[in-house]
């Protein structure tokens, strides 16, 4: 087994990620990114690897990672992630989100955008305004979504300087169909959201009450070639060409539905109302 080569670097670390490779690189990974927490001053850095086991000039190995470069950080680093090849996007304990860039020429990093209240349990300016704590991020150029205690999901896009979108209590992909995306809501609604290519008139779920569906337009691609089976219809960049069916589930609105699960046609929620709904029919 290869040995592993440990070095403190007098932080605690919250968060590794190796540097993606360019497509089509035979390379090894070389270079990774580190978050600190819970530290007096917390950091993002940059490290680079070289050839394990090789002694360098001095006696040392080759192979120790070198710092290249590192940022201070406001707050703990409660997820990180490379956004390409030199930004890196992380998620902080103050409720930011910050898109960091890697200078290679002179080994630095600066903040290249940031939203600061990205999270937060009350709307900024009011009196009762507080950050919330953002936990989580995932990237997939040019898109952000990020996570938070706020209950809030957000997508951002490198150009905007607001968030595009913003969603309710839990958000769940079906497991084994991802254009179908359920989410539950403080409101008290429990929604449907359809973003196949074909958007088929389906039953009310629940037979206490009426079906009610709403459209908007969506970004997908139908376009019939080799892409559309790899293209995910909620990150394509095309308005015009589909729609998003959103249906309710519920047949009323009541106090809030705080948690749903879905496994296959089966879906199951539960409300502060005392009411566990259940069906077992979903796309019938």
């Amino acid at each position: 087994m290869e040995e592993i080569y440990a070095k403190f670097v007098s932080q605690k670390i919250s968060k590794t990620r190796w540097r993606p490779l360019p497509p089509g690189s035979l390379q090894t990974a070389e270079t990774f990114a580190t978050g600190s927490w819970d530290n007096e001053e917390n950091y993002v850095s940059l490290w680079s690897i070289g050839d394990f086991g090789n002694l360098d000039s001095d006696g040392g190995f080759e192979g120790d990672h070198q710092l290249l470069c590192d940022i201070r950080h406001h707050g703990d680093v409660m997820d990180l992630q490379f956004f390409d090849q030199e930004r890196i996007v992380t998620a902080s304990s103050t409720g930011c989100v910050t898109v960091f860039l890697h200078h290679p020429n002179n080994q630095t990093l600066s903040v290249n955008q940031q939203w600061t209240t990205a999270h937060y349990h009350a709307g900024p300016g009011s009196p009762s305004y507080s950050s919330a704590p953002c936990t989580g991020v995932v990237c997939n150029n040019p898109e952000i979504v990020t996570v938070g205690e706020d209950g809030r999901i957000n997508l951002f896009r490198a150009d905007h300087k607001e968030a595009v979108r913003t969603i309710v209590w839990e958000v769940h992909f079906h497991p084994s169909n991802p254009d179908h995306l359920f989410t539950c809501s403080e409101d008290g609604s429990l929604w449907h959201w359809d973003a196949s290519t074909d958007v088929p008139e389906k039953l009310s779920l629940f037979h206490q009450g009426g079906r009610s569906s709403t459209f908007l337009s969506h970004s997908i691609s139908n376009q019939a070639n080799v892409h559309q089976s790899v293209i995910s219809s909620w990150l394509s960049t095309d308005p015009a060409k589909d729609r998003i069916e959103i249906t309710s589930l519920l047949p009323s609105r009541s106090l809030s539905v705080n948690s749903l699960d879905i496994l296959g046609p089966c879906l199951v929620c539960g409300t502060d109302a005392e009411a566990i709904y259940v069906t077992r029919h979903l796309f019938s």
